[in-house]
């Protein structure tokens, strides 16, 4: 037994605990033996940059997790890997440009890729190695990226399937465009925040009469696309009107007045401006009434030539400070009144995203959320905690279309090639000529997928899919997704429909929903804003195991979490009371001589036995408490037990009984001895390093990472 001397110093042990897990290979999963793995892949941090709070503890929940169920002798597989992240990735490399004087456009698309990947291997080495810092017990053997050649072959699987099935089609739609990012956006990555504006009220007047009707806006620029005027069929006030035409100011458009149920008779005046090329819900009234649709704001948010010469290549902002004035000075507005209502901004670059006629490839999503539905339902994915059911499937209930080009340079190249002759080819490889009419002059697709198309595969291509590999065989479906309640739509719920799709089976039994971390403030946490707070920061300041059990100790099951440093410092100050009563123990072990369990049970006073008791409850309300996700009542346990009932009552009780030797000595130091080795084992998945550090003074046979957990 090698005696343990000084203070606990977490940078003294944490490096060379690592490595020997590593180099040893307990990361790796055993044999299964008939037994059901636990597998995990992890939610694939963005190679951006490095590990923020919500990685730190999302990634100390799956470590906990991990590190009990190969304890307990199940087979444990923790994928590790990264994301590609197309339109953050991009960014951060276009930044990274700017400061050099450069642009992409300057450069080319073939060296900005070689730019990025440069980025990629950098960063990742990096996010990996923070991984390591934080303890995760990772096969870093099977990492993936999303990028890698055999994950791309799973991304172009996937793509040619739901071509050739139906499911994919290429239109012009309506879709959220970031004039910055210069890319379309699905509906679930633009972040509404409430904007207080004005609503204008516009007098259209009447062909052939000084009549006319009043149409409420917020966006006068775009009056210059306008094709229709619409109100409800419903609504008395203007039934007489349906049929007649408009002139549209400025432009002096002759349009006809429309009546469709989509008109809320409520907003404004009951009539509304039509521009189909613009809003979603215009679009949707010009489908249905054959009308016109023009563009009036391009991709970089400036006026287009059917603007006029007067507002050509103005911002929307700009020409709309120059309409209003137009319309005020030929007393076209009524009247404006202040208006609050929710604006749509990129959740990138925070630009105010423009609704935009656009031609983009787009998923049909009704069919694929049909079992991803029934399989939650049923039971077969069931959520933690439940609340979190209701969520996922009032959206994928009411599931829209998923618009999966991306105007980017970084990601999967979609595998499609148009023919002059007007023929679309979709295909895993490059064709050598049009099947239709034999020409070799064919162009690939410029867009990439969205990064989402190729995260939803996650679960599977992780593992080798679409090959029916010995991994995939062994560990899929996996067991857990841990993830945050931002990316149920964006991931999970993708994950569960290609799952159900392409392996025909759930790609995880359950799915546990963790805290979101906001600052002190109550403030989401972001560098940008001066907010974030980087783990490894922290580590440096507590070590690893503080961290990681001060993040879950704060974190109670369905609550956000206001980070405090507080809770890391309990933990450290845990730390030092683990490390301190080991080294009382280990020290008044020196001449203990192993006694029988009936030589104890005979001579065992009601402190020996009430301890013994104290910790086998312990065991089993930890078990429960795993079992349920509640990270926060299993420290709570864990703690009150090991510093009040074990250090506080039963080491003072076990001192003057060593003091005074004799059989009872022995008691004391068998319990002393089996209470320890348990609570190191039952500590261990929360605080990894420390453990095993006064594990192995202890002189096993067998490393703590791979010992058995305790029995009840």
């Amino acid at each position: 037994m090698k005696q343990i001397s000084g203070p606990y110093e977490a940078k003294k042990i944490e490096t060379h605990i690592y490595k020997y897990w590593e180099e040893n290979g307990f990361f790796k999963p055993k044999k299964t033996n008939g037994k059901n793995p636990f597998v995990v892949a992890i939610p694939p941090p963005n190679v951006t940059g490095s590990l923020h709070m919500g990685h730190a503890l999302n990634n100390s929940i799956q470590d906990v997790l991990v590190r009990w169920h190969r304890m307990r002798g199940i087979p444990t597989l923790w994928i590790p890997g990264t994301d590609h992240a197309g339109i953050a990735t991009q960014n951060v490399v276009e930044k990274k440009l700017r400061k050099e004087g450069k642009t992409r456009f300057q450069i080319g698309r073939e060296k900005f890729e070689k730019e990025v990947w440069k980025w990629k291997d950098q960063y990742e080495n990096h996010i990996l190695g923070q991984l390591k810092t934080m303890g995760c017990s990772c096969d870093f053997s099977k990492t993936r990226f999303t990028m890698d050649e055999k994950y791309s072959e799973a991304v172009k699987e996937a793509f040619v399937h739901y071509y050739n099935k139906g499911y994919l089609y290429r239109d012009f739609r309506i879709i959220n465009w970031c004039p910055r990012c210069k890319t379309s956006l699905s509906d679930l990555e633009v972040e509404h925040e409430e904007r207080s504006d004005y609503l204008w009220y516009i007098k259209y007047r009447t062909k052939d009469s000084e009549k006319t009707i009043t149409v409420a806006t917020t966006r006068p620029e775009t009056m210059l696309g306008d094709v229709a005027v619409a109100v409800n069929p419903k609504d008395k006030r203007y039934k007489p009107m349906i049929g007649k035409q408009l002139i549209v100011p400025i432009i002096n458009r002759e349009v006809p007045i429309v009546a469709d149920e989509l008109v809320d008779p409520k907003f404004g005046t009951g009539a509304v401006k039509v521009t189909p090329a613009h809003d979603q819900t215009d679009f949707e009234i010009a489908e249905k009434h054959n009308l016109e649709k023009i563009t009036v704001i391009d991709e970089a948010g400036k006026m287009t030539k059917s603007c006029g010469k007067d507002y050509l290549g103005l911002d929307r902002y700009e020409a709309r400070e120059k309409i209003i004035e137009k319309l005020k000075k030929e007393k076209l507005i009524e009247r404006e009144e202040p208006y609050s209502h929710n604006v749509g901004h990129c959740y990138r670059c925070q630009t105010v995203i423009e609704p935009l006629l656009s031609l983009q490839w787009f998923v049909s999503m009704k069919k694929l959320a049909s079992p991803a539905i029934s399989a939650v339902k049923k039971g077969e994915i069931k959520f933690h905690p439940k609340k979190w059911e209701r969520v996922y499937l009032h959206w994928m209930e009411n599931i829209k279309d998923w618009c999966v080009s991306r105007q980017l340079w970084w990601g999967h190249q979609i595998p499609a090639w148009y023919c002059e002759c007007g023929e679309t080819i979709v295909a895993k490889n490059e064709p050598k000529a049009c099947p239709k009419c034999k020409s070799k002059k064919i162009k690939r697709e410029e867009d990439v997928l969205d990064t989402w198309f190729s995260s939803a595969l996650w679960p599977f291509a992780t593992l080798g899919w679409p090959q029916k590999t010995l991994n995939y065989k062994k560990f899929y479906p996996t067991s857990l997704n841990s993830t945050a309640r931002d990316i149920i739509y964006l991931w999970v719920a993708r994950m569960i429909m290609s799952s159900y799709e392409f392996t025909g089976t759930k790609p995880f039994s359950n799915v546990f929903i963790h805290a979101t971390v906001f600052n002190k403030e109550g403030r989401r946490m972001s560098k940008s804003l001066g907010t974030g707070v980087d783990p490894i920061d922290l580590i440096e300041k507590y070590g690893a195991d503080a961290v990681r059990f001060g993040l879950l100790w704060q974190a109670a099951q369905g609550q956000d979490m206001k980070f405090t440093e507080d809770a890391l410092n309990a933990a450290k100050k845990f730390a030092n009371k683990i490390w301190n009563a080991s080294r009382f123990v280990m020290m008044n072990l020196k001449d203990y001589n192993p006694i029988s369990l009936a030589d104890f049970e005979k001579g065992a006073q009601s402190e020996d036995q009430r301890i013994i008791e104290k910790m086998r409850k312990t065991i089993h309300k930890i078990n429960n408490y795993l079992k349920k996700y509640d990270f926060q009542h299993a420290e709570e346990i864990l703690y009150d037990f090991f510093w009040h009932d074990f250090c506080d009552k039963y080491i003072e009780v076990a001192k003057t009984r060593i003091r005074e030797g004799g059989e009872d000595k022995k008691i004391a130091q068998y319990t002393l001895n089996l209470v320890l080795e348990n609570s190191l084992k039952l500590i261990h998945p929360f605080m990894p390093f420390l453990t095993e550090e006064v594990w192995q003074r202890l002189e096993k046979d067998d490393p703590l990472i791979t010992s058995d957990w305790p029995k009840e």
